[in-house]
C-alpha cells in the first residue's frame, strides 16, 4: 500500500500545537517504539494504523529525517502571520512590564502552556514602517492564546531561546556584581544587612544561591534535546527508556 505523506522539511512547517501534542504523549510513555510511531503520526498527519504499514527501514528513515529537522537552531524571528494577522515580537525588551515578564517566565516552564507565553511575546502589529513596528498593549486573551497554537515551531523555539538567553545574561551580570561587592567588604554581616531583601528576610548569600540555581536551570533548558527519539530495532524484547526528569 502506497501512502501519501505530507512530510515537514523544517520547523517552520510544524505548528506549535503538534509539538505540544508530541511532548504530552512522550511524557506519558517510556515505550520507544510507540513514541517513534506516534511522532510520525503526529508530524505527518497520519492515522496510527497507517504508520504501522510503513516498512521498518522507511520508518527509521523518517526518524532520522525528524532528528535532523529538530537539530535546527533558528535565530529570532521577529514577525510572522497566522491567517491574515501579522504578529510582532516585543520591540524593546528593556521596556517590558513586570506583568509581561512574569507571565512569559511562568508559561515557558512547560510546553503545555507555551502558546500562552507566545501570546505575550508576540502581539498583533498595529503600526509598521519598514523594519520598525509597534504592537498592541498586553492583555491576557484566551482567543489569542489559542491562536498561537498555530504558530510555526521555529518561531516558538527561537523566541524562547532568545528570552532565556537574555535572562541568563541578566542573571550572570547580577551574580558577578554581587560577588564583586562581597569581595570588597570584609564584614559579610553588615553587607548582608545592607543588601538584605527586607520584604522576605532573605540574606544576600541565599539570594545569590537562588540566582545561581535559576541560571543553571536556564542553561539546561536551552540545551534540552527537543526530539530524542531512537531508531527501532526488531527483537523479541521491546526497548524502553526511562522518562526524563525535569
Amino acid at each position: 500500500m502506497k501512502l501519501d505523506i505530507l512530510l515537514p522539511n523544517s520547523l517552520s512547517e510544524i505548528p506549535l500545537s503538534r509539538y505540544q501534542e508530541f511532548v504530552a504523549m512522550k511524557e506519558k510513555s517510556n515505550d520507544e517504539e510507540l513514541i517513534a510511531n506516534k511522532m510520525i503520526q503526529i508530524f505527518c498527519g497520519l492515522q496510527l494504523g497507517e504508520v504501522a504499514k510503513i516498512k521498518l527501514k522507511d520508518l527509521n528513515g523518517l526518524i532520522k529525517h525528524f532528528t535532523e529537522v529538530f537539530s535546527e537552531k533558528p535565530q529570532l524571528i521577529r514577525n510572522f502571520k497566522i491567517k491574515n494577522i501579522e504578529f510582532g515580537f516585543i520591540p524593546n525588551l528593556e521596556n517590558i512590564s513586570f506583568g509581561e515578564y512574569v507571565d512569559i517566565e511562568h508559561h515557558l516552564k512547560s510546553w503545555d502552556t507555551y502558546h500562552k507565553a507566545m501570546a505575550v511575546m508576540f502581539r498583533p502589529i498595529k503600526e509598521k514602517h519598514k523594519d520598525k513596528y509597534s504592537i498592541i498593549d498586553y492583555e491576557p486573551n484566551e482567543d489569542m492564546q489559542d491562536l498561537m497554537k498555530f504558530a510555526p515551531l521555529d518561531v516558538a523555539i527561537s523566541a524562547s531561546v532568545f528570552f532565556w538567553s537574555l535572562g541568563s545574561e541578566l542573571l550572570q551580570a547580577t551574580l558577578t556584581y554581587l560577588k564583586n561587592e562581597l569581595m570588597k567588604t570584609r564584614d559579610l554581616t553588615n553587607f548582608q544587612k545592607e543588601f538584605s531583601l527586607e520584604n522576605n528576610g532573605v540574606g544576600i548569600q541565599v539570594y545569590m544561591d537562588s540566582l545561581a540555581t535559576t541560571l543553571q536551570n536556564l542553561t539546561q533548558l536551552q540545551n534540552t534535546d527537543l526530539l530524542n527519539v531512537s531508531h527501532i530495532y526488531r527483537s523479541s524484547n521491546k526497548k524502553t527508556k526511562l522518562k526524563a526528569v525535569n
